[in-house]
């Protein structure tokens, strides 16, 4: 799925133009036991009740795709019968009707999920109505030859409300304020099947966390079927191996400079693509010999590619290796962090035999918020 194809199907998630039939939940305690399960008509639920849940769901088709939003697709005998895919589809087609299927998967998730506290789980029906559109982009609501038939389940952490004083009106008092459990935004989610080219694909499903770094392989493997994708800072941190095993003692700033600029124009040239923009083994390649490393280094990239990445030509998302908003430099004990687009400000320099970095300075300098030329210029 990309961007335009996510967001079409949140701006489903509004109250005139929702086509969510059925709504179920399960609430599981820090114990891993269900206190709670439900199951209504989604246009049953009060106006205001049902502003939160699609909020909810807005949340769970939000974020940068191979961070937040991970598209997996299922291995092919994960599609006969036992799959996940097998399984997922048919709680999909019984409209969640069925109760022990909608049993079935809340077992599967609470076995699998780690997280130690309470959360919800909430699992909805829908079926939209495909329009078409036009050469020009634009929606024809009496003009459709599709559906897209999906379910939709977020992952909630519900956590007791802070402690604090609160005014009651009825007594007209400051006192101490009533502590409730408070359902949180998703934490996990997905969404089956994947609507992909404006139609259902069955074989691809999109995978959601909140936090990047907290993929949960265990769990995805569990629900989902395959190896579960590598996460955004696994990513970043392979990468950063791998540049520094290529590299080695020939590592200095103005390669890594040239490595951050040459990434930052790569992304720049894919920024209005459809699909995110991925690196693969050649892609990376390139990059470091068109950043400056010597061809004697570039003959340890395969066998340091191999040993870090893995026999399987893992491409990387450019945005989990790459940060285009900032440029650091650390030391020890100093840190200098540049705007990514002024990189040429700072020189490596060998002066009086020690390596340094010369930053060129023609404008005001403050420290602390005092201008220091205003200073030198007036001794």
């Amino acid at each position: 799925m990309n961007k335009a194809e996510v967001l079409e199907i949140r701006k489903q998630f509004t109250p005139d133009r929702c086509t969510i039939d059925h709504i179920c939940g399960c609430y599981v305690d820090y114990e891993k036991n269900k206190r709670l399960v439900f199951k209504k008509a989604f246009g049953s639920i009060p106006e205001e009740e049902m502003f939160k849940y699609l909020d909810i769901f807005k949340h769970t088709l939000s974020g940068v795709f191979g961070r937040s939003l991970i598209g997996l697709e299922f291995p092919v005998d994960q599609e006969v019968e036992g799959g996940t895919q097998e399984f997922l589809l048919r709680l999909r087609d019984s409209h969640l009707e069925d109760d022990s299927l909608i049993d079935e998967f809340y077992d599967k998730i609470i076995a699998n999920y780690f997280y130690g506290e309470n959360y919800l789980i909430i699992l909805v029906h829908a079926i939209y109505d495909i329009p078409g559109i036009t050469k020009d982009g634009i929606e024809m609501e009496d003009s459709s030859d599709n559906i897209y038939d999906y379910i939709l389940c977020s992952i909630c952490p519900v956590n007791l409300s802070k402690a604090a004083l609160g005014y009651n009106e009825r007594t007209n008092e400051i006192e101490d304020r009533f502590r409730d459990w408070v359902v949180d935004g998703p934490s996990k989610g997905f969404l089956f099947p994947a609507f992909i080219d404006r139609n259902a694909d069955i074989h691809n499903m999109l995978y959601f966390t909140k936090k990047p770094e907290d993929l949960q392989p265990e769990f995805v493997e569990a629900l989902f079927g395959g190896r579960s994708p590598m996460s955004a800072p696994q990513q970043k941190d392979l990468f950063n191996t791998l540049v520094e095993e290529t590299i080695g003692d020939q590592a200095d700033y103005d390669v890594m400079r040239n490595v951050h600029e040459n990434l930052a124009s790569m992304m720049e040239d894919h920024e209005d693509d459809d699909e995110p923009f991925e690196l693969g083994k050649e892609d990376v390649k390139h990059l470091l010999k068109d950043s400056g490393v010597s061809e004697e280094r570039m003959e340890y990239f395969d066998q340091n590619y191999e040993k870090i990445a893995g026999e399987e030509e893992m491409p990387f998302l450019a945005t989990n290796i790459a940060s285009t908003r900032k440029f650091d430099i650390k030391a020890p004990d100093v840190v200098i962090k540049v705007n990514p687009d002024r990189t040429d400000l700072v020189e490596s320099r060998i002066i009086d035999g020690r390596q340094c970095l010369v930053i060129a300075v023609d404008d005001h300098i403050e420290v602390n918020g005092i201008n220091v030329r205003t200073i030198l210029q007036g001794q």
